[in-house]
């Protein structure tokens, strides 16, 4: 596998910038290599709906500007239509159990939240915080404004809060656990 390919698939996985500091350490490589790398990564995506691109010392996947009007048109759809499926999904774990991180958001769903979490931040249904645990990361929790729409004081008026909020628990620690035994072996 190459180096362009290695970036690409972190670059896609984590769904945000990177810096190119982490991404050679992650690859095991120079910061140069990286870098040269990422020059032909972007010239090999310039046709591409997805491009690279690159600020300072970091770099993303993002969709090419050439195709801005089209997907425009089609965030503005989802942005104003009812919340789909996924996004009630994501929305009642964050309310029944946030504050979150995205790693333990995507850990709980099992997939990729990022377009999903930009959506309901730019809905005003959640918010994203500096954790008070770790200034280095973001947490999601729910906005006041849907609090008020639901018609509660708080999230734990919520039916079957607390068996739900238990039961996240059970499913964070069982991951967190799954994790601890993969990192001893």
């Amino acid at each position: 596998m190459t180096v362009e390919q290695k970036i690409e698939s972190l670059l896609f996985a984590k769904g945000e910038p990177m810096k190119v500091n982490t991404l050679a350490k992650i690859i095991n490589v120079s910061k140069k290599e990286i870098e040269s790398a990422c020059d032909n990564l972007s010239d090999e995506m310039r046709e591409r709906g997805i491009v690279l691109i690159q600020n300072l010392d970091e770099v993303a996947l993002a969709t090419n500007p050439n195709l801005g009007s089209f997907i425009s048109d089609i965030i503005k759809e989802e942005l104003q239509g009812p919340l789909s499926k996924n996004s009630l999904e994501t929305l009642s774990i964050i309310l029944y159990h946030g504050p979150l991180s995205k790693p333990q958001i995507d850990c709980i769903r099992g997939v990729n939240s990022n377009f999903i979490l930009r959506n309901l931040a730019i809905r005003g249904l959640i918010e994203r915080k500096k954790d008070p645990k770790d200034s280095r990361t973001h947490v999601y929790n729910v906005s006041l404004d849907l609090i008020s729409f639901l018609g509660i004081t708080k999230p734990e008026e919520l039916p079957g809060y607390t068996e739900y909020k238990n039961h996240i628990e059970r499913a964070l620690l069982e991951a967190e656990n799954m994790d601890n035994e993969q990192t001893n072996e």
